[in-house]
Formats: structure tokens, sequence, C-alpha cells
């Protein structure tokens, strides 16, 4: 939003582009994760079709799924009910950066607090409560929605990494729920236009990927600091910029 707003001209039906820029993401999280993915849908199979596994091994991935839907179900009506008011908010530029100096701060908390020992196996609907939650903040622009999820998830005693995975886990059906819900756009949108945004779908899958490694080498460092200064520059500089 901050370098739409430098782009003279610039316009969107609904919030179009920025929803297929992540369905690019989504793209490279679904190749990232494809093995948790792959194993979790194979674990909600009937049992002639799933083939072997342990009973635990099972139990432990529909829990799993469960507690995805479970997030992101508390996403999905807070999107339904609030969706006027979140368009409306990505007209406004300040409210993106007021919005990454508060996701810098949540960064910069969180690792004071540290990682706790909780991991997959110990996720539990409450968790996934608060995660969701999390996750329907970042609906307002400048939120970050990895940032608040994975935060919040190490405020619950997740392991950074585990925090992290559930996050990107969460990130799918409320990104395809998000594309199917603006797939309304379409047809306002010119070929021309289309073809910029699928242009911008490919790059952001791309670096995605990257980021997702970059990602978790800080996360599995403890480092998440070094987003929340990265946030509060942008954050900082956006604002003085608007006033002058």
């Amino acid at each position: 939003m901050i370098v739409q707003s430098f782009i003279k001209g610039f316009h969107q039906p609904g919030v179009l582009f920025d929803v297929m820029l992540h369905f690019g993401t989504l793209v490279a999280v679904l190749f990232f994760f494809r093995k948790e993915v792959y194993d979790i849908l194979k674990a909600l199979l009937p049992g002639s079709l799933r083939g072997s596994g342990s009973d635990d091994l099972i139990s432990a991935r529909r829990k799993m799924a469960l507690l995805i839907v479970v997030g992101t179900g508390i996403t999905g009506v807070t999107g339904f009910l609030f969706e006027q008011d979140i368009h409306n908010l990505f007209t406004s530029v300040d409210v993106v950066a007021a919005m990454l100096i508060i996701t810098g701060l949540l960064l910069y908390l969180s690792d004071r607090k540290g990682g706790g020992d909780k991991k997959d196996k110990n996720l539990g609907f409450v968790d996934a409560v608060i995660i969701g939650m999390a996750q329907a903040c970042a609906l307002i622009p400048g939120i970050s929605r990895s940032g608040a999820t994975i935060t919040f998830g190490i405020f619950r005693g997740l392991t950074g990494e585990t925090a992290a995975r559930f996050s990107f886990l969460l990130s799918i059906p409320a990104i395809i729920g998000a594309a199917v819900f603006e797939s309304r756009y379409f047809g306002s949108a010119t070929t021309d236009e289309m073809r910029v945004y699928v242009i911008g779908m490919i790059v952001a899958a791309v670096t995605g990927f990257f980021t997702l490694k970059l990602l978790f080498f800080i996360v599995k460092r403890r480092k998440l600091s070094i987003f929340a200064y990265y946030c509060w520059i942008v954050g900082i500089s956006t604002l003085l910029m608007r006033t002058i």
C-alpha cells in the first residue's frame, strides 16, 4: 500500500491486486510445506484410502486440521462482518504506517519473551482461538499476518518453529478464502491490469519461497527483532514523509 501510494493513478477493484499477491505467496507456502499439507490431507481420508500409519500420528494430524479450521473460522467471520470497514482501511497509508509500528512492537516483545517449549502435539483449542484472533487483526493493513500469528504463538509458549509452522499452515485456507471472496472483482479489471496482477503474483511466489527460508533461519535463532526494526523504520519514515 505504501508503494502503491507513490504510483500515480494506481487503483484496484476491491483489494483484488493485494489478494493476488497473497495468492502468490500461498503457492510458495504450499510448496514449502508440501509434506505437512500432504500428511494432514491424507490423515483426513478414510482408512481404506489412507494406507498405513500409526493411530497416534493420524490423530495428531487430524487435530492439527481441526485447529486450523478453528483459527480460520475466526478470521473468516471477522472478514465477512467487517468487509467494508476493512476495504476502507486500504485507502489510508497513515493507518498502514501506524500498524507497522505496532507490528514492530509485537515482534520486539516476542524476542524479549523467547520461545517456549510447546510443540505441535501440545497445540490446543485456546492456542488456535488466540492465534486465529491475531490473524483476524491482520486484516487491518500494516499488521503483519505472519508477524502477529507467530508472536502470539510465542506468547502462548510455543517454540518459534512451531509458531511459524502453524502460522503458515493457518494462512492456506485464509488466503484461499480471501481469493475466492475477491474473485467477484475479476470482471472489473482490464486485460492489461490482469496481466500486471499475474506478474505480481508470480514475483510474490518466487520471493515468498526464499523469504520463508530466511524467516525460519531467523526464527531458529530467535532474532525476530530484526523485522521489528524494519517495521519501525518503514512506518516512521512513511509518517514523516506524509507530513512533509
